[in-house]
C-alpha cells in the first residue's frame, strides 16, 4: 500500500485553490466541484493521497456552506433536519452542546453566556469554543509575560473536540494536546481583557 506523501497532498491542494476562478465558480458547490476535478485529473497523486485531498476539500466545503448558509443541503439521518455539512450535522452538534450547558460553568454568568452564544454559532466540529477547567491541564510550565497576562505551556489532557461521531451521537476529542495558557494579571482587568480577547478571536 502506497504511503501518503504530505508534500504532494499539499501541493495538489494549493494548485486547486490557486486555479479557482471566482468569476466563473461563484457559489460554494461550483467551487467544490471544480477543486475536486482538479484533484481527480492530477497525475502526481496516488489513490490514498487523492482521498486525503478529498477529505480536506470536503471539510473546507462544509465550513464554507455553514459559514455562508449556502449550498446543497441534505437530510440528517439522526435529527431529520435539513443540514449543510457533509461530515456532520451542524444542528446535531449544536444540540449536543446545548444539552451540555448545565454540565460546566466558569463561575461567571457573563462568560458562560458568551461561550454558549459562541457554541450556538459553531461552524465546524473541530473549532468549538469551550470552558476548560484548570484540572484538565498537566505539566503547566511558565514561559514569559506579555500584556496583561503571564504565558504558560501545558498539556490539555482530554484535548479539543475534533469531529462528530454519528454512531455515538457525540463530539469526539483528540486526546492529549499541547497548548498555551494565559493567566490574567489582576481581577479588576481580568474580565475586560478576557472578553476583548475572545471577541477579537471570534472576529478573526
Amino acid at each position: 500500500m502506497a504511503a501518503i506523501r504530505d508534500e504532494f497532498v499539499q501541493n495538489s491542494l494549493n494548485k486547486a485553490y490557486a486555479a479557482t476562478d471566482y468569476d466563473v465558480h461563484h457559489d460554494v458547490d461550483a467551487i467544490y466541484e471544480f477543486r475536486k476535478r482538479m484533484v481527480i485529473n492530477g497525475t502526481s497523486l496516488n489513490e490514498m493521497e487523492k482521498a486525503e485531498d478529498f477529505s480536506i476539500l470536503t471539510k473546507d466545503y462544509d465550513f464554507d456552506k455553514v459559514l455562508f448558509n449556502s449550498g446543497t443541503t441534505r437530510v440528517c439521518e439522526d435529527c431529520y433536519g435539513q443540514c449543510l455539512a457533509t461530515f456532520y450535522c451542524e444542528h446535531c452538534v449544536r444540540n449536543y452542546l446545548r444539552a451540555n450547558f448545565s454540565n460546566w460553568t466558569s463561575g461567571n454568568d457573563d462568560i458562560d453566556q458568551l461561550i454558549q452564544r459562541c457554541q450556538m454559532k459553531s461552524q465546524r466540529s473541530d473549532s468549538i469554543v469551550e470552558w476548560i477547567p484548570f484540572n484538565h491541564f498537566k505539566d503547566v510550565r511558565y514561559l514569559t509575560r506579555g500584556g496583561c497576562s503571564e504565558i504558560y505551556s501545558a498539556s490539555w489532557i482530554v484535548g479539543a473536540y475534533y469531529e462528530w461521531d454519528s454512531k455515538e451521537k457525540r463530539l469526539k476529542r483528540s486526546g492529549t494536546k499541547e497548548v498555551v495558557l494565559k493567566r490574567l494579571a489582576n481581577v479588576e482587568s481580568a474580565e475586560r481583557c478576557w472578553f476583548e480577547e475572545v471577541c477579537n478571536l471570534k472576529k478573526i
